[in-house]
């Protein structure tokens, strides 16, 4: 067994961004064994999803195909996958840590007399595999040490996606080996979110707003803050848990996942349900009145300080340079 193959992610012909952080961990891990990478992607009619992934740097770009992996089902994507797994023998697979993958991968894994490592934050030499414990007090390192293929889901934000390296690969075709009565669930029809009126996912700023506000009244001075930057407007659970702002404006775990080029987090502790929403920004600023909160430690730039007298100071900064 040698090399990674990384497992994407797709519905309906449009990929899932996650599974981009995936291939970007693949490429990684792959570079520090210094063995190939390989990607794959699964569903009927994935050509030009499969050409789109020809596009990166990879050994191979996998198309399985048949009219039964049209919609998603566990047993179909199980059984694929094996096949597929069994044929390249690579040394690890990854995935990106979605719903679908916590549904199959679990299975995928004891097929082969293997356990998944799931929801990893790092990928350290070795290769020394990091998962969170206890809502995020705890770090665990883990190593494969079995002889069968190591399975591993990356968690969401741990890995940019723009980091993945382009350039050229051959696409194999791969058909899957499938019978109507291998499918024991038949899908329904998907879950479809209320529709939101604010994507904080392509923002490029955001002013980001947590419990140290105190009260309502107070999200005037992060509001100016963000009107001043030409920023979007979020919050920490909490906030959104009160009213205070719409859920849709939420960030985290439970919210929506982003990846700004800069990040200010005002008045946020840093819960780790927070951070897997944001710590892919690529520039944090925190202002908190606590030294010790545990977002200083993802954060570039830290004021540890009182928001009411460091943020209005900001946005007239802010206001003065655009003048």
């Amino acid at each position: 067994m040698s090399g990674v193959l990384v497992v994407m992610e797709q519905r309906a012909g449009t990929w899932n961004r996650m599974s981009f952080e995936a291939l970007a961990a693949g490429q990684q891990l792959a570079a520090s064994l210094q063995a190939e990478c390989s990607a794959v992607v699964i569903g009927a009619g994935v050509d030009s999803l499969a050409a789109e992934l020809a596009t990166k740097k990879l050994a191979k770009a996998y198309a399985v195909q048949h009219d039964l992996l049209g919609t998603y089902t566990s047993d179909g994507h199980l059984a694929a996958l094996e096949q597929l797994i069994k044929q390249v023998q690579p040394a690890y697979v990854l995935f990106p840590h979605t719903y679908q993958v916590r549904d199959f991968a679990p299975a995928l894994a004891t097929r082969f007399q293997q356990v998944l490592i799931s929801d990893v934050i790092a990928i350290h030499e070795g290769p020394v595999f990091v998962r969170q414990l206890l809502q995020g007090r705890l770090n665990a390192d883990y190593r494969h040490t079995a002889s069968g293929p190591c399975f591993v889901s990356v968690q969401a934000g741990t890995f940019r996606a723009d980091a993945v390296e382009g350039g050229t690969s051959t696409i194999e075709g791969f058909t899957a080996q499938l019978s109507p009565e291998q499918l024991r669930s038949k899908p329904g029809e998907p879950f479809r979110e209320s529709a939101q009126t604010v994507d904080l996912s392509s923002a490029p700023v955001i002013v980001s707003v947590g419990r140290g506000i105190g009260e309502q009244e107070n999200l005037g001075i992060v509001e100016e803050l963000a009107t001043a930057l030409g920023a979007e407007l979020a919050a920490s659970r909490p906030i959104c848990d009160n009213g205070w702002l719409p859920m849709e404006r939420q960030v985290g775990s439970s919210g929506q996942t982003v990846s700004p080029k800069l990040y200010l987090a005002i008045g946020i502790s840093g819960a780790i349900q927070h951070l897997v929403g944001m710590k892919g920004s690529k520039a944090v600023i925190a202002i908190n009145k606590d030294e010790n909160a545990p977002i200083f430690e993802v954060a570039d730039y830290g004021v540890a300080g009182d928001l009411f007298e460091i943020v209005p100071e900001l946005t007239k900064a802010v206001l003065v340079a655009k003048s």
